[in-house]
Parts: C-alpha cells; sequence; structure tokens
C-alpha cells in the first residue's frame, strides 16, 4: 500500500519531538475537555490524551461512514500508541485534535494527531496510534475495505 508521512519518518528515542503548527494537520475535530479531566495537578490528564486520540480518530471514522462500531464485520484495534507532551491543556478549554495519515498498509493505518488548546498555534501534545483492522469475529487482519481507504485519503499528505 503507499506510504505516507505527515513528518517524514519515526524518530528514534534519544531524538527531541517538538510540537506541531496547525498546518501540519489536513483536518481538524473539536473535543471538548471535562471537568473530570483535570488531576490534582490542575490539568488534563496523561492517559486523557490517548482517549482524545480514540475519540478524533473513531468519530471522524464513523462519520465518514468507515467505520460501524456496533455491527460492521471489520474494526479497527489499537494496537500502538505514543504521546509526546509539550504544553498543558485543562478544563474547560477546547482541543482542536488535528489528524493525519502517516502510513497505510495492507490491513492497518498509523494516524499522527496532534492535540491544540483553544486557538494555540503549536500543539500541546504529539501522538501517533495504529488501527489493524480485522474481522469482528475472528480478529484476524483483514485487507482495509473501500470505504475506509477512501475515508483516509483526505487525511493523507504525501511523502
Amino acid at each position: 500500500m503507499a506510504a505516507l508521512a505527515c513528518s517524514g519518518r519515526m524518530r528514534s528515542m534519544s531524538e527531541r519531538h517538538r510540537p506541531l503548527p496547525r498546518e501540519h494537520f489536513p483536518l481538524f475535530r473539536t473535543l471538548q475537555t471535562r471537568w473530570m479531566d483535570n488531576d490534582v495537578y490542575g490539568h488534563v490528564n496523561n492517559v486523557v490524551h490517548y482517549s482524545l486520540f480514540d475519540t478524533a480518530v473513531n468519530g471522524y471514522l464513523i462519520e465518514a461512514g468507515a467505520l460501524d462500531i456496533h455491527h460492521g464485520a471489520v474494526i479497527g484495534l489499537v494496537v500502538q500508541t505514543q504521546c509526546h507532551y509539550f504544553d498543558a491543556i485543562a478544563f474547560p478549554q477546547a482541543v482542536h485534535a488535528g489528524l493525519c495519515v502517516a502510513h497505510i498498509g495492507r490491513s492497518s493505518v498509523r494516524y499522527e494527531l496532534g492535540l491544540f488548546a483553544d486557538s494555540a498555534p503549536l500543539s500541546a501534545a504529539v501522538g501517533q496510534f495504529v488501527h489493524v483492522y480485522v474481522d469482528r469475529a475472528t480478529r484476524r487482519p483483514v485487507p482495509l475495505p473501500a470505504p475506509l481507504l477512501a475515508a483516509l485519503q483526505p487525511l493523507a499528505r504525501a511523502a
């Protein structure tokens, strides 16, 4: 399948990650922080970032008609996530989740996401999220369905 790049390549563990500008992402979804998202330190707890990634990706796929979480024969399972934090997000800020497809494989998709607090020009966090698409009944990998591939195209940035 096509190799795509949002940031070009995966960084090694020793390379410093940096916040990304809004222009890096072809699509945004607005998500609202909740009172319960804040931790005792007064900002959104780090585990909430992963929930925001999941909500942004799956919300887009459902609205695009590419994922039927209740009855679809093919479902996406998360097999890998990572997040790099640069700035705090806190309730009641809105979060603008930028989405980009970094790689499309035979049965998997790697998304790159940026979380932006309110109107901030740079991401407060950047993460990756990998889905492997499987048969709902057998949980065995399957080729990416045509509706999913079509929904991914607007998120793809050519390498």
